[in-house]
């Protein structure tokens, strides 16, 4: 009687099937759903960009705000947004991702990570609060292959 229980349970279990989990967002789709940040989601369009951050990373993605962006000089990211421009665009784009995933709880003041673009950003604490660079982290959401920091400031590689 155990063996054809089983064996039932078995056949049955073989013609259920699970529905499908939904796909977790990427980091680019974090980004696309917050309205702070389509100055952020433009550039990578225009840098063509995208499709690499929807890859399975992960990624550590340092996120400006629009406002952050803003606060470039004025005509900066007209001109980054050229097609002529995409290369310097890109560069700064990279130097905002990281492969593998870094959460703010194991930043620690003067830690390097090495970036996209081949170059380091430098964390700072400073009264509990973590910097990237000199941007402040104000936020971090999780997505399905990595993380993304919300930064008030766009980090701007140094030149070589």
């Amino acid at each position: 009687m155990t063996r054809t229980l089983l064996a039932s349970a078995l056949l049955l279990a073989s013609f259920v099937t699970a529905a499908e989990p939904a796909q977790p967002a990427t980091v680019v789709d974090i980004a696309a759903a917050s309205t702070d940040h389509s100055t952020l989601v433009t550039a990578l369009k225009a840098a063509d960009y995208v499709r690499s951050l929807q890859n399975a990373g992960p990624f550590t993605v340092f996120a400006p705000t629009n406002a952050a962006f803003a606060k470039l000089p004025k005509g900066t990211l007209e001109n980054l947004t050229k097609p002529e421009s995409k290369e310097a665009l890109q560069n700064i784009l990279k130097y905002h991702v990281a492969v593998s995933v870094y959460e703010t709880r194991f930043m620690r003041e003067g830690m390097k990570l090495g970036v996209a673009n081949g170059g380091n950003v430098v964390f700072h604490v400073k009264d509990g609060k973590t910097y990237v660079n000199d941007a402040l982290i104000v936020g971090s959401a999780r997505a399905g292959n990595g993380i993304v920091h919300i930064i008030d400031g766009v980090l701007l590689p140094p030149t070589k």
